[in-house]
């Protein structure tokens, strides 16, 4: 058998791991959806291998801080070792061969290691503009890589899915509250507290009062504002993607009704989107896709 065959095979093998991982995450529906063209799933599918694994890096297991933002590292090494054809796993073999045959700037795929390792030194950020600079590594890169495999390029696309990400991340914030307060995090600025009078114990002793309704009401009155901003994007899209889109816009805007419905309480409790909410959100996806 010859390399070039067995290349191949090592190639095939390599996506095929990477489908089946994205599939394998309940939580990403519908990454792999109806809505992605079969020519793109597999690279789809390899570009969120690559963001799930260093998200495990940086968040799951026993390891301290300090170890895993040395993994990160060697991460981050072992991608630009894959860029000048230097492989450490067939992984990085797939990744590589998407990056250059669909032409994707590597430099986003920095920015999400950049926010990854961002995570484990930053616990909680003093105003919206710096929250909003964390985005820029941790969600917008997202959106140009998926605008990229789509050979849309466009500064202006590229702002509207900004807007889109970022408020996709937010809405995922104040989603998990509940969840991030365990790990001593805070993703609510530090200066929206002091606007409403409020301090820090509120969130450790869970204090659903007016003064916190109110906040999460101006965060959550924001990210509406970004998620309406950003449906600007949809005009530059191809059918599937702008379906796929439109979901994803309509699962976010989903997190932020029912944080509202709670009567803002993010604090003892986290909405989620059921099985039968995504088929609602599917289903208005279509009707709408005019």
């Amino acid at each position: 058998m010859s390399e070039s065959i067995e290349n191949v095979l090592e190639l095939n093998e390599a996506y095929k791991q990477a489908i089946e991982l994205t599939k394998s995450h309940y939580e990403n529906f519908p990454v792999l959806s109806f809505f992605i063209s079969k020519k793109l799933r597999k690279h789809v599918a390899v570009v969120y291998q690559f963001a799930r694994q260093a998200d495990d890096i940086a968040d799951e297991g026993k390891l301290d801080d300090n170890a895993r933002i040395k993994k990160l590292d060697e991460y981050l090494n072992n991608f630009e070792a894959a860029l000048r054809k230097n492989f450490t796993s067939n992984f990085w073999l797939a990744l590589q061969n998407t990056i250059t045959e669909k032409n994707l700037d590597p430099q986003n795929f920095r920015n999400l290691i950049t926010a990854f390792k961002q995570d484990l030194v930053i616990k909680k950020y003093e105003s919206y503009k710096d929250l909003l600079g964390y985005c820029q590594n941790s969600a917008n890169p997202v959106g140009r890589i998926i605008l990229e495999l789509n050979q849309i390029k466009s500064e202006e696309a590229n702002k509207y899915s900004d807007n889109i990400c970022t408020a996709l991340q937010l809405a995922n914030f104040y989603q998990d509250v509940s969840l991030d307060i365990k790990k001593g995090r805070v993703y609510i600025p530090q200066e929206d507290f002091g606007l409403f009078e409020i301090n820090d114990s509120i969130i450790t002793k869970q204090n659903v009062n007016n003064s916190f309704k109110n906040l999460m009401k101006y965060e959550i009155e924001r990210t509406k504002q970004l998620f309406d901003e950003g449906k600007k994007l949809l005009k530059y899209l191809p059918l599937r993607l702008r379906l796929q889109i439109m979901v994803t816009i309509k699962g976010g805007e989903s997190i932020l009704e029912k944080i509202e419905s709670s009567n803002y309480d993010v604090l003892t409790k986290r909405p989620k989107l059921t099985k039968s909410d995504f088929l609602i959100l599917f289903s208005k996806a279509i009707i709408l896709r005019k």
